[in-house]
């Protein structure tokens, strides 16, 4: 996953993953069959664990935003997933694979949680709200959002996921 993350899908071989790893190309051919194959493995072990998301329902706006702020800090070093996913997206075929991979797991976990109306459509909202945050915060450092107090950061954030995660209510 490491070279993945790195370096995106177009940005690596199987010869440099595998010397990365310790083995030979054929040992990773073995086991995965192809470098696409391997990216699949990759993107579903960056996006099973849940980095940021909480298993309360009643505090998980909160709970995300908390943990989104204190994992994008500038001296922080998580959120790898979110790397893989931003350097791989040129590649349509890498891209459908992050693409499914994000639904397979956090996607279809957040759904799940939220149940209801809409649930599909609130759980990708809200991953939009965490993959956008961390990209302007992370990615990009935006002066605003490296600068901000984390608590007001927080709490700004927690606003917007509470709208994401909210069903329609109707008029």
């Amino acid at each position: 996953m490491i070279a993945f993350t790195r370096h995106g899908y177009d940005g690596v071989g199987v010869r440099e993953i595998a010397q990365s790893a310790g083995v030979t190309a054929m040992l990773v051919n073995r086991y995965f069959g192809s470098k696409e194959q391997l990216f699949t493995e990759a993107v579903d072990t960056a996006f099973a664990p849940r980095t940021v998301l909480s298993d309360n329902p009643a505090t998980l706006a909160g709970d995300v935003a908390a943990r989104l702020v204190d994992r994008t800090a500038p001296e922080s070093e998580h959120l790898d997933p979110f790397l893989l996913m931003l350097r791989s997206a040129s590649n349509p075929r890498a891209a459908e694979i992050v693409r499914a991979g994000v639904e397979r797991h956090a996607g279809r976990y957040l759904s799940e949680l939220l149940g209801g109306p809409d649930a599909d459509e609130r759980a990708m909202l809200a991953h939009s709200v965490i993959a956008g945050f961390w990209l302007m915060r992370k990615m990009l450092g935006s002066t605003a959002l490296v600068l901000a107090d984390p608590v007001e950061l927080t709490h700004r954030l927690e606003a917007l996921l509470v709208v994401a995660l909210s069903p329609s209510v109707e008029n």
